[in-house]
């Protein structure tokens, strides 16, 4: 039987604020986390939160940053490292929605080249996604931003 992952559980925590609109109390714990990870900590831990603190941010600028981390993170992790978190699938299954968010961002800032990037980037990688809500969810975001995207 696996440890419980601390870190992994303050994550959690700073997701459940974010969601209950606390964003600011999101941002500080999530960069308390940062600060005890650091930039070659444990890469699993430094994908979620980056992940997750890109959600948090108010600006564009700023959340492009955490994806762009939250992407370099992912390329570190293993399969066996995402099992021991109890990530249910491989790390492949990331990838869809690291591209999905990257190439939002890169949109919002006029990027366009490197929205629809990450957006043919993200749909090559839905292979890896479930049939499930969750997968729709992205492939639903991945078709939403190519939608924007044509207009341009």
């Amino acid at each position: 039987m696996t440890e419980p992952d601390v870190t992994m559980a303050r994550i959690g925590q700073g997701v459940e604020l974010g969601r209950r609109g606390e964003r600011e109390a999101a941002r500080k714990l999530f960069s308390e986390l940062w600060e005890e990870i650091g930039v070659t900590g444990d890469p699993l831990h430094r994908c979620a939160l980056a992940h997750w603190m890109a959600d948090v941010q108010d600006e564009v600028k700023e959340e492009l940053l955490w994806d762009l981390r939250a992407l370099e993170a992912a390329d570190l992790v293993t399969d066996e490292r995402a099992r021991q978190a109890g990530v249910a699938g491989p790390v492949s299954g990331f990838y869809p929605s690291l591209h999905l968010n990257l190439g939002d961002a890169y949109r919002r800032l006029g990027d366009l080249d490197r929205a629809r990037d990450h957006l043919e980037r993200g749909r090559a990688a839905v292979g890896a996604l479930g049939d499930d809500g969750y997968g729709q969810m992205i492939r639903q975001g991945l078709d939403r931003l190519a939608g924007r995207l044509s207009a341009f």
